[in-house]
């Protein structure tokens, strides 16, 4: 199936809850969400509608990897962006399958990451993409692919900030 990015909201007000136990606020099944299909089935049909609402779930499928690469440094011994934040981390592959990655971002944190996504120009998108590893040789199809999820992950970050929310998301 690949490894894939959840991220779930809270109130600004379980900060430190969110921070103690990140996995508390973590879904059981986070595919399930994103997908529309009954938690622990073995055999369902997805609607593709997720089934946790928008406001609350940012699901950002298989394309975290390319907004990873998108916000790291270009450089060794740069510095990140503030955005990388929101998509830094990589799972741990071990003989039982994988150790996933998870994180908590409190929403003074968000609030940055926001800040920092609304300066994603397409441009700004194409050219760094261009230079860095994350593309295949279907540059066009994965630029669209990679814009609209940035697109959601601004809209997610920018609704959280003002609403004084944090999140806690898992690579896995």
């Amino acid at each position: 199936m690949g490894i894939r990015y959840y991220a779930y909201a809270f109130d600004g007000n379980l900060t430190d809850q969110a921070l103690a136990d990140p996995l508390s606020f973590l879904s059981d099944d986070p595919l399930a969400d994103a997908w529309g299909f009954e938690h622990g089935a073995t055999i369902s049909t997805p609607t593709f509608e997720q089934a946790v609402p928008k406001r609350d779930m940012l699901y950002l499928d298989k394309a975290w990897r390319h907004l990873q690469c998108l916000t790291a440094p270009a450089e060794p011994g740069l510095i990140a962006r503030r955005a990388y934040r929101m998509f830094e981390g990589a799972v741990v592959m071990n003989d039982m399958g994988c150790e996933p990655w998870v994180r908590t971002l409190t929403p003074p944190e968000v609030l940055a990451v926001a800040r920092d996504l609304v300066d994603f120009s397409d441009e700004y998108v194409e050219s760094r993409l261009r230079e860095s590893h994350c593309f295949n040789r279907d540059f066009e199809g994965e630029f669209d692919f990679v814009v609209s999820y940035l697109r959601q992950a601004r809209t997610f970050t920018a609704n959280l900030a003002a609403e004084g929310r944090g999140m806690v998301y898992l690579i896995g």
